[in-house]
């Protein structure tokens, strides 16, 4: 922790500020739709999951992300970001975007792929959006460090909209799986609302009444007794904002996911999981703040809302074939002359035979404005 950072509350004053909250956001009879309760457990202040003052990541938090696997990652999105840049032309002023940086690792990496000393740096603007205070602070750390040789000015903002119109590229790495998100079952012939019961007692899971703003794209039709249905308000309108204010150049978004149709029938129960000490569990109001919360990305509804906002699909790939075709494999041959010895040649293959073969569910989404989709395209 860095020196004046504030210091993590005990456990019992955490959950019962989130519970203090939670029930001031209640309806009279105490219930809570699912996403307002993710969006306090995980983004409160100083109490969320992700607000609170320790890194989520790595062998001594929560989880891993790819970018945390092996610097090979960032180095691949790196090249493709590069791409884009060319494609807009060198000297265009030039604007990169991480949503929900997290650390800062994936962002650095790509900044230091990005960068050539002394070449065009006060024409590259790197932006962080992140809700998380210490999340923030980390990644502006680690992503101004890596920016100080090449010049680029690196800061943060609350929203894409408060960059205004802007040329370049936006990365959304594992960001969209941990939007609060609203869950529906159907029951009845209806669609039933999903979330929590605040009492005397605590807070359990229960269902309550719909509510009444309905979504777009439409829910599935006439689905199996008891399925359940999750999507996020937050993460379409993130989409329909960086659809609005993303002028010329290319939306990388790679995360885990399946297709609606997918999702019915291989989790009519819905997906939303807990993660803590990198195990999963199933109790979203056990120990509020102190675990992730996350669900599938329902493909079929982002690709159409992102299609509605005027964007179009430029390609859509596991997270492998993607790297693959954005220089993955000369990067690591690269790396493996590097070695310095047998030792960390067999380290480096195990990494990336985990980034290529243990990140099976993710996909990534190339999207683009639509009328200028033809230009960004890769040419590979």
């Amino acid at each position: 922790m860095e020196p004046n950072a504030p210091s993590d509350p005990a456990p019992e004053e955490r959950i019962a500020r989130l519970l203090r909250l939670a029930r001031e956001g209640a309806d009279a009879s105490g219930f809570l739709p699912f996403d307002r309760w993710m969006d306090l457990v995980l983004y409160t202040e100083g109490a969320g999951y992700y607000a609170r003052p320790r890194s989520p990541f790595g062998a001594d938090g929560d989880y891993y992300t790819a970018a945390h696997v092996h610097a090979l990652f960032a180095a691949t999105f790196g090249e493709r970001v590069r791409q884009v840049r060319d494609q807009l032309g060198a000297d265009r002023p030039f604007t990169f975007v991480e949503l929900g940086p997290g650390d800062g690792t994936l962002a650095a990496g790509i900044v230091t792929a990005l960068g050539t000393p002394g070449a065009g740096g006060a024409d590259v603007r790197v932006v962080l959006v992140e809700r998380s205070s210490p999340l923030r602070a980390a990644a502006l750390s680690r992503t101004r460090n890596a920016a100080k040789p090449f010049g680029f000015h690196v800061g943060a903002v609350d929203s894409v909209a408060a960059l205004g119109p802007f040329e370049g590229v936006v990365v959304a790495n594992e960001l969209f799986d941990a939007l609060p998100v609203r869950r529906l079952r159907w029951s009845g012939g209806v669609w039933h609302e999903l979330g929590v019961q605040l009492t005397d007692a605590g807070v359990h899971a229960a269902e309550g009444p719909l509510v009444v703003t309905g979504p777009s794209p439409s829910l599935p039709t006439d689905p199996t007794e008891g399925t359940v249905v999750e999507f996020s308000p937050m993460a379409e309108g993130l989409v329909r904002e960086v659809a609005d204010h993303l002028v010329a150049g290319v939306w990388l978004v790679d995360d885990y996911g399946m297709e609606e149709a997918e999702l019915l029938r291989a989790h009519p129960e819905g997906t939303l999981a807990t993660v803590r000490g990198h195990r999963s569990g199933t109790d979203p109001t056990e120990d509020p703040g102190a675990h992730d919360l996350s669900t599938f990305v329902n493909w079929t509804r982002l690709r159409a809302v992102a299609l509605a906002a005027g964007l179009e699909l430029l390609a859509d790939r596991s997270q492998a074939m993607a790297l693959g075709e954005w220089g993955f494999p000369r990067l690591f041959e690269e790396s493996l002359a590097k070695v310095g010895s047998a030792e960390a040649e067999v380290k480096l293959r195990l990494e990336v035979k985990n980034l290529l073969f243990g990140f099976e569910r993710f996909r990534i989404l190339e999207l683009a404005p639509a009328r200028l989709a033809d230009r960004f395209r890769d040419p590979t």
